[in-house]
């Protein structure tokens, strides 16, 4: 067990999975949560992380930092999401090693693997095929960091473990419609068409498409359970491990919302992977499951996007 004194850094702490986890050790009595915010630490200098780790001296490191987006920014800014996500977690990973930390906790994602492997994913896939092109600069980021924490822990023992999560949503996800995922989009989108009597809501594709999804609650209690285990192996997927076509997921956020109009689905805009589902089996049989069903999450989630709409950048109406 990780005493509840340790000094805990979490970084990416004000992001949608960095400020669950805070929030998950704050309510299990964790006291030594530390954070720094991108203006008070630049992950991708490494002198700054150098000299920032040693300032704090942490027990554990949580990485749920990373530069991330969309298709678009992915297509179009190649080199930046390739590099500079392998700046933040090898500054991380290479300077928690040479201080000591003998707990580092890496977050992926499931883009890891390959486009065309078998469903559901199992960690073994991992490399055993090509990337989905339209994001495989960020997925190669995330494999070497997985390879990197694998490499330190063969060779120096050390308790470094991987995560990777499949979609996640929840408390403090991004609405903005020219970035944000398939779920805050929708529920973005139905709340403005109820908003405009009812309007009719136009989504991308055929709906056929099959997705999985996660509370992000329920990512930061696997991050927790990460902690307080000593995982044995050294890559986890971490899901729900079930999914619903998109058709299926419009129709319950359609109605939690309480938009009544009509949906038109654009098959002219692309459906993308048919489907991606994570095989979860491997954290099941070491004692972590999901809590939190597909209709609570999608309810909190929109609860906390009313709360928040004022707070919003963007126009909403």
């Amino acid at each position: 067990m990780i005493d509840k004194n340790a000094a805990i850094y979490i970084a990416g702490h004000h992001g949608m999975v960095g400020s669950a986890i805070w929030r998950a050790l704050k309510s299990k009595g964790y006291h030594n949560l530390i954070g720094a915010s991108s203006k008070e630490l630049d992950l991708k200098e490494q002198e700054d992380v150098r000299e920032f780790l040693r300032k704090i001296k942490p027990d554990v490191i949580i990485d749920a930092a990373a530069k991330v987006g969309g298709i678009m920014a992915n297509n179009d800014f190649p080199y930046q999401f390739l590099m500079e996500n392998m700046q933040i977690q090898n500054n991380l990973i290479g300077e928690a090693h040479k201080l000591g930390v003998n707990k580092f906790i890496f977050l992926g994602s499931s883009c890891i693997y390959p486009k065309l492997a078998l469903q559901p994913l199992k960690e073994e896939y991992l490399m055993t095929g090509s990337l989905e092109t339209t994001n495989e600069w960020y997925a190669l980021a995330k494999i070497s960091g997985v390879k990197l924490c694998q490499a330190i822990r063969k060779q120096y023992k050390k308790d470094f473990v991987s995560l990777m999560p499949t979609n996640l949503y929840g408390i403090h996800d991004n609405f903005d419609l020219n970035s944000s995922h398939v779920l805050p989009a929708m529920i973005r989108k139905f709340h403005e068409g109820k908003e405009n009597n009812n309007a009719s809501v136009i989504l991308w594709g055929t709906g056929k498409p099959m997705r999985e999804f996660l509370f992000v609650d329920d990512m930061a209690e696997a991050v927790v359970f990460a902690l307080e285990n000593e995982l044995p192996g050294h890559l986890y997927n971490v899901g729900s491990g079930e999914d619903i076509t998109i058709k299926e997921l419009a129709a319950i956020i359609q109605k939690i919302v309480g938009h009544t109009g009509q949906i038109i689905w654009d098959d002219n805009k692309p459906d993308g992977t048919p489907r991606k589902l994570l095989d979860v089996s491997k954290m099941h049989k070491i004692g972590w499951k999901h809590q939190v069903n597909l209709e609570q999450g999608i309810q909190k989630t929109y609860n906390w996007f009313l709360e928040n709409i004022e707070n919003f950048k963007e126009k909403i109406y």
